[in-house]
Order: structure tokens, then sequence, then C-alpha cells
């Protein structure tokens, strides 16, 4: 009886252990991809304005 309980009480930990190591939240992940889109944008603008001899 003893084994079996504390089997149970390590699956109950192992499981609780791995519900809380998702990924990012949602207001984490909009974040992440403003900051891509961001970086994305500046270095666009830089290739364009290079290309076109302003800088």
């Amino acid at each position: 009886m003893t084994a079996t309980t504390t089997a149970q009480s390590m699956a109950l930990r192992l499981t609780q252990a791995r519900t809380g190591t998702g990924g990012p939240s949602d207001e984490e992940r909009r974040k992440l991809i403003e900051q891509i889109a961001g970086w994305t944008l500046t270095v666009l603008v830089a290739v364009l304005a290079t290309r076109l001899g302003l800088m």
C-alpha cells in the first residue's frame, strides 16, 4: 500500500511540474512578435537607405 501511495505522489509531482513549464504567455508572445517586427523593419530601412546611397 505504501509503494502505491509513493508512486502516485511521485506521478502527481511530475505532472504538476510539467503543467507549469509552458511556452510564453500571450502577452510575452505579443511583445516578442513586436520586437521581431521592429528589428525586421529597422534592417529593411537600413538596407534600402544603403542601396539608394542615402548613407
